[in-house]
């Protein structure tokens, strides 16, 4: 699920986390995780050979603890080596 493919033969695979606390805030334009998803998507597309493999997105869970459903799957990705090319 690779969004732009690198000319460099070594790619920093990356993902992309997003997350607010509340419904409020998943609402307000630059706080949302769409907003923060854009900006992200931005600073890749502006380095050289960073990859986006996946996206995880969490709404309505605080920060303040990791008991957060997309956290825990990108964090079991990377324990499973889905990130390892």
């Amino acid at each position: 699920m690779l969004t732009n493919e690198p000319s460099n033969p070594n790619p920093t695979r990356c993902a992309i986390y997003t997350r607010v606390s509340t419904d409020q805030q998943a609402e307000v334009q630059f706080n949302s995780r769409e907003a923060q998803e854009d900006r992200i998507r931005a600073f890749l597309a502006s380095q050289e050979g960073f990859v986006l493999g996946q996206v995880y997105t969490d709404a309505g869970y605080t920060g303040a603890n990791l008991e957060r459903p997309a956290l825990q799957r990108l964090l079991q990705d990377i324990e499973e080596g889905k990130w390892i090319w």
